[in-house]
Order: C-alpha cells, then structure tokens, then sequence
C-alpha cells in the first residue's frame, strides 16, 4: 500500500512509509539487498570513517583495534540516548548458540540465555548466524547487543521487546520477518517467567523503557512496525538505521489518549507517525514515501533538521508532514518546525506552531544537525557495517 525507503542518520521513532512489502525471507537476499543499496561506495570508508561529519562513526570507527575495544562504543551515542551504556561495564557474552527451544529455560550460549541475565553483559556472536526467536525476546536492562564482525539475523519469527528496562544499546544487527507470537510463559529474568500475550510482531518493541540507543541495524518486512516506542518510553536515540521493504516504519506513542507520552524525547533518522513528546528529526534521508513522511498526532512538537525529502514522482507538490486527527484550528498551535531541510521533485513541509518552540528542545540534546547536503554522504554508511578484526570498520 505503502512504500517507503529511508536512510538514518540520528533519529529515533517513525511511522513513516517504507518500500515494497515483498516476503524477504532468505536472509541472504536481505543482506544483498542492503549491499545493493548502501554499501556502494564502502570502498572509500577505510578514508572516510575519521571525517564524514558523523560524530558517532568518528568516536570509534577509525581505531583498527576497535574489536579489543568494543565497549568504547557505548561512550559514543549522543542525542536525547547518550546515557544508554548498555553492558559497558559488565563482561563480554558471547553467543555460540542460534537456537531458541527454550523460552522458559534457555540454554546458556544462546542469545535469549544472554539477554535475560541480571547483570550487565556486552553481548557478541562467534560466527554469522540466523536465529529465529520461538517467542519475543524479552531483554533486561544493561545489556548490549554488538553484532559487529559477524553478520547477525534475527528473522523469521517473533523478535525483539524491551519491556520497562533501561541501558540497552542494539547495535549492528539485522532485524526482519518479524512475526506474531505469544500466549505463552516466557522467561525475562533467571528468576522469574511469566505468561505473555500475542505480541504484535515488531521488530523493536519498546514499552515503558528508557536509556536506549539503536545504531547501525537493518530492519524491515515485519508483521506490525519496525520500531514501535510507546507506555511512556524515553531518552531514545536511533541512528545510522536503514528501513526498507514496509509500510509502517515506526511508531511513537501509545495513543492519543495515553498522555505519559507527553515525556518522551527522541532523537531519530526516520519519522512517521509521532503522539505527544518531543521528537527530533535530524539528517534522514527520505525517499519513496508516499502518504507523508512525518506524521504526528495529539500535539507533538517535531523539529525537523538538516533532512532531505525526495518526494516521489507526482504532478503536483506533495507534503512532507502530516497532522492527523485534529481539525486546522488545532493542529495550526502544534510546534512543527523545519530548518535546513532540502526539499527535492515538489516536497514541502507545512510548518505550524511558534517559531522557535521547536529548536528549543534541541538544545538539550547532544545532537547538531549537518547540513542537508551532506545527507547523502552521511547516509552511505546506514545499516551493519562489515567489520573485520584488525582493521577499520
């Protein structure tokens, strides 16, 4: 119905509108797919990880020795997810084990045994593997998953939940096909299962959680959305994603009614459908969108910055936002502002609300904006990178 493809930068929460809804079940295709698209011109990143005007990327990915270094990464988020260390200051897990038979009793060296411990681990993978999830899997605060130097699919089943936890980072993984599960006892601490019902099929669920940094992944084709941040989640920094193949990218907000929303702060490469809170949109580049590319309802303030919106072939200009279930006379006091966003093929962006209310929010984060024409080369590096142990990323 929808299509939409997008290239994050920082940001963090979106419904926005991602390409075609074809089954990627393969996860070979998937990682073609994304090779075809981003990873074009990585030949020349050995030159440009130490200046691309990515702050994040420049923190850790010029050190060749990053692999005897991993935890330097949770020092380099910035955005509105800075404080999230994740397993910084725990050991390194790694995971040997693809399989999930066990979500009651999971064996130890596989990835749901990991997440569920109570103390902090930075958790890693010894090879390339598919691990396709019997049912969600439910992390507990402080941890990390760093896919790097391996290729990481969660796929084919249901996938990820941060149910009222902080401190995670979720970093290098690639995330689709999600599915459906539930009613079912699973297991989210050592010492305690309990009965969960059907779940949505999202890639990232996030309900109630805070501190929470997502970096370099790939997500797509899943069941419901691709990142869902609702029940009064916060402090959410999403960056250096790559969304493809789906029709509803993300989703901030419970509803219109449920107003803990109004706390939230995100920082996000993507954007579509935002309630309450604060959200900031920093260099994304947007491209086949079709409804809009940022939506919003129940008066969120959005700060769109430094974006680039190609819309797609049509006669007529297309609006880049839009605000939803509220008449003119409302959504006119609504606090949506644009600022150095490149408008390409007729896009425009219908700002609303007090100039300045908007930007004002974006001095609390750690996140300034790059000018939009650098969003291309900014973007190149979206998605898992290939890192290799003695080497750059």
């Amino acid at each position: 119905m929808f299509g939409f493809q997008y290239l994050s930068f920082f940001f963090i929460f979106v419904t926005p509108i991602l390409v075609s809804s074809s089954p990627l079940q393969d996860p070979d295709i998937v990682v073609q797919d994304v090779n075809q698209k981003i990873n074009s011109s990585r030949r020349n990143l050995g030159y440009l990880s130490c200046s691309t005007g990515n702050p994040i990327d420049d923190c850790w990915r010029c050190n060749p020795n990053w692999e005897s270094h991993r935890q330097q990464l949770a020092d380099c988020a910035i955005g509105f997810g800075k404080n999230a260390v994740g397993g910084r200051d725990g050991r390194i897990y790694v995971v040997t084990d693809p399989g999930d038979d066990e979500p009651v009793n999971p064996r130890p060296g596989t990835l749901r045994h990991a997440v569920i411990q109570n103390e902090p681990l930075w958790i890693i993978f010894k090879s390339d593997m598919v691990i396709r999830l019997k049912q969600e899997l439910v992390m507990n605060s402080h941890k990390t998953l760093d896919g790097r130097s391996a290729s990481v699919h969660i796929a084919d089943g249901p996938c990820i939940t941060i149910h009222h936890a902080t401190n995670i980072i979720i970093h290098g993984i690639h995330i689709h096909d999600c599915k459906k599960a539930g009613n079912a006892n699973i297991r989210d601490s050592p010492s305690h299962s309990g009965w969960w019902e059907e779940s949505d099929g999202d890639g990232i669920a996030i309900f109630g959680g805070r501190d929470i940094w997502i970096d370099h992944c790939s997500l797509s084709n899943c069941n419901d959305g691709l990142i869902d941040a609702i029940h009064g989640s916060t402090a959410i920094t999403i960056s250096n994603n790559y969304f493809t193949h789906h029709d509803k990218v993300m989703l901030l907000g419970h509803s219109d009614q449920f107003t803990q929303d109004k706390n939230m702060q995100f920082e996000f490469d993507l954007l579509t459908r935002c309630r309450h809170g604060y959200f900031h949109v920093v260099n994304n580049d947007y491209t086949h969108w079709e409804m809009y590319a940022i939506g919003g309802s129940a008066s969120p303030t959005i700060y769109s910055q430094g974006n680039r919106f190609l819309a797609p072939n049509v006669r007529f200009r297309k609006e880049v936002t839009k605000h939803e279930d509220a008449p003119e006379s409302e959504w006119r006091q609504w606090n949506w502002r644009s600022e150095g966003d490149l408008m390409l093929n007729g896009a425009y962006f219908r700002q609303s609300g007090r100039a300045g209310a908007s930007s004002a929010y974006a001095r609390a984060s750690s996140l300034s904006a790059r000018p939009s024409s650098l969003v291309g080369s900014i973007t190149t590096a979206a998605g898992p990178l290939s890192c290799k142990k003695g080497s750059r990323c």
